[in-house]
């Protein structure tokens, strides 16, 4: 004997009932869905699920069913149910739910080198748009603030001031000192076979005030500062308080970011003297301790050896560098979308962002210095 069919419409007083029949479990799910795929309604009427037939059900066989009334064209509204038990209500409520989320994306293809190196550009420049509006809208608030000079926040400015640059005071001086000792070290084992060890002195001057100190703390402080800039605005603006200031009538640019800017635009030239002396230190400590060279020897022949231009070129470098370091920490952290995870995203490609920029920025100053003659 064949077995009766799982579904049957029958047109009812301007409606179509579907009843289920049977056992409506995953077993059964080939026949059914072939039953359920060559169903014929018209969604001008409405239709209605009578279960009074009905033995079981499962979430495929739900699925199924529901899919090909979707396909059909009705929708919850015109769908209603009769003679179904509690148990298979909800299981049909619970799958209709589950339909209306967005399906997970589908895993992406692996893209060529060609595609990468495009898309990453893309990215690149979108970056370098939003940063060159974003500095736009900052030197607008401060020609504002050159009009309004009260509109300054300085309690806000110094309590940054001692986050940026006295609380990173000692680390800046320890790894400083540290690249001191290991310069000093490397140079003096080529030099000791020529006789030449005094030129250590010479190299270590140089290559700290000029280049290493300042690009080594301006590296450290995009990776201190400008992640907590980005950290802290990003937290804010999850929490609405971006927002709440907006609503005040202020500016969160006034209130947040130029506090943040003035405050490593002074610190970081600080940070980058502080590592001048450590970075020496090291070298002068090396020196009498490897090389034989006495602190007051390696002292006068620095005086000697190093121009005054070399730490000024540093010091020059450093406001550069820190104004960069805060306009991406802070256009970062006011680009955080609405969740957490975004906070984490953008700290992170501030990080990043921050330090290319250093380095790319102290090759444009050895370039433009080599052409100057400096």
């Amino acid at each position: 004997m064949e077995r009766a069919s799982w579904i049957e419409a029958v047109p009812e007083s301007g409606a179509t009932v579907l009843y289920l029949q049977g056992a409506w479990r995953l077993p059964n799910l080939p026949s059914l869905a072939a039953e359920v795929r060559a169903l014929r309604l018209c969604p001008g009427l409405p239709c209605i699920l009578d279960g009074s037939r009905l033995q079981a059900l499962d979430t495929a066989t739900s699925f199924a069913l529901l899919s090909r009334l979707v396909a059909l064209g009705f929708s919850r509204s015109t769908v209603s149910m009769r003679r179904v038990e509690q148990r298979h209500s909800s299981l049909l409520a619970l799958v209709h739910e589950r339909m209306a989320v967005a399906a997970v994306a589908a895993p992406s293809r692996r893209r060529r080198i060609v595609e990468r190196i495009g898309g990453a550009t893309l990215r690149a420049l979108g970056h370098l748009d939003e940063h060159n509006r974003f500095l736009g809208l900052v030197a607008i608030e401060l020609l504002a603030l050159l009009r309004r000079p009260r509109l300054f926040r300085f309690r806000e400015a110094v309590a940054q001031f001692e986050i940026v640059a006295l609380d990173a005071i000692l680390i800046i001086a320890m790894m400083t000192f540290l690249i001191g000792v290991v310069l000093a070290y490397l140079l003096g084992a080529q030099a000791q076979r020529y006789g030449a060890t005094i030129f250590v002195v010479d190299g270590v001057g140089l290559a700290i005030c000029r280049e290493l100190a300042p690009m080594l703390v301006a590296v450290i402080v995009a990776g201190r500062s400008g992640a907590a800039f980005t950290a802290q605005i990003g937290a804010m603006k999850v929490q609405e308080e971006t927002d709440a200031i907006r609503t005040l009538g202020l500016s969160p640019i006034q209130v947040l970011v130029i506090p943040r800017l003035a405050a490593i635009v002074v610190g970081l030239p600080l940070l980058v003297f502080v590592g001048d002396l450590a970075g020496i230190a090291g070298g002068m400590f090396t020196g009498a301790w490897q090389l034989g060279l006495s602190p007051s020897t390696f002292v006068h022949r620095l005086h000697g050896a190093l121009p005054p231009s070399a730490p000024l070129i540093g010091l020059v470098k450093a406001p550069v560098f820190a104004a960069f370091i805060a306009i991406i920490g802070c256009r970062m952290g006011l680009s955080v979308t609405r969740d957490s995870q975004s906070i984490g995203e953008h700290t992170t490609s501030t990080v990043v962002q921050g330090i290319v920029w250093v380095i790319t920025i102290d090759a444009a100053f050895a370039v433009v210095l080599q052409w100057l003659g400096v």
